[in-house]
């Protein structure tokens, strides 16, 4: 079996946000949760973050750039300074990502710790490119960690993002779920 082959047999979904923006994703795990059916997707294309640097007194503070005002406005100058990587920033529903192949990570590359506010635990990410706009750094980072999305199954069977009312319900319920794919996977 060649790798044409394999590509074939993983199952391919579309997601769609409210703004009509859509992510092409695998489907890596599907579970019940209190009847529910939900889906672990993983993005087809590499998820990406845009980090402004700011400084705090004498060090330099990551802040990702999460508001969608600021990234329409950092978008364009992020999508050429990637361009010279050969990688094309898309702007998907969930998360920005690239297509394209990411460069391979060396001892050398530059690797940023982003505190993450769930639990605490810092999230490892691979320098790819950065810029100026308006007299502030950004950077463009790739997480080293696999970018998950968190989907529920409607009566078509097709995959729905999660409203911000059902990810406040299934919250309590995530640690059962890491627990569920964890033994899975052993």
């Amino acid at each position: 079996m060649d790798e044409d082959d394999l590509e074939m047999e993983v199952e391919t979904v579309t997601l769609t946000d409210d703004a009509e923006r859509t992510i092409t994703c695998t489907i890596e795990h599907s579970l019940e949760v209190e009847g529910q059916e939900y889906v672990l997707l993983l993005p087809v294309d590499s998820p990406v973050e845009i980090i402004a640097w700011q400084e705090d007194g004498d060090e330099e503070e990551a802040v990702p750039v999460e508001d969608d005002e600021d990234i329409n406005l950092l978008f364009p100058v992020a999508k050429v300074v990637l361009e010279e990587q050969n990688l094309v920033l898309k702007r998907t529903a969930v998360t920005l990502t690239v297509e394209g192949e990411l460069p391979d990570l060396t001892e050398e590359d530059d690797l940023a710790g982003l505190e993450s506010d769930a639990d605490g635990e810092e999230e490892e990410l691979q320098f790819l490119a950065s810029f100026y706009y308006e007299e502030q750094e950004f950077g463009i980072y790739a997480p080293l960690d696999p970018f998950f999305i968190l989907a529920r199954v409607d009566e078509n069977n097709q995959p729905q993002l999660l409203t911000p009312e059902e990810l406040e319900k299934i919250e309590p319920l995530l640690p059962m779920i890491e627990d569920q794919l964890i033994d899975q996977f052993d």
